[in-house]
């Protein structure tokens, strides 16, 4: 499954990566990528815990990247 995932450097320098689609899935770590590992097990346990309670599932995303040159 695929989610999107918005990553901010905070102002202490830290990286806070929040999945949007899914409420108050938050992580954070030292570097971008650490990050992305942390919020990627978040993200895990936010799912496992959706269906062990019965939720549903929000259905994965699909986009694309498009670039332009200006």
């Amino acid at each position: 499954m695929k989610f999107r995932v918005i990553v901010e450097e905070d102002e202490d320098g830290a990286y806070v990566a929040v999945c949007t689609s899914l409420p108050g899935c938050v992580s954070q770590g030292t570097t971008r990528e650490d990050a992305l590992a942390n919020v990627k097990d978040a993200i895990k346990g936010y799912l496992a815990s959706l269906k062990k309670h019965g939720e549903p599932v929000p259905p994965s995303i699909r986009e694309e990247i498009v670039e332009v040159h200006a």
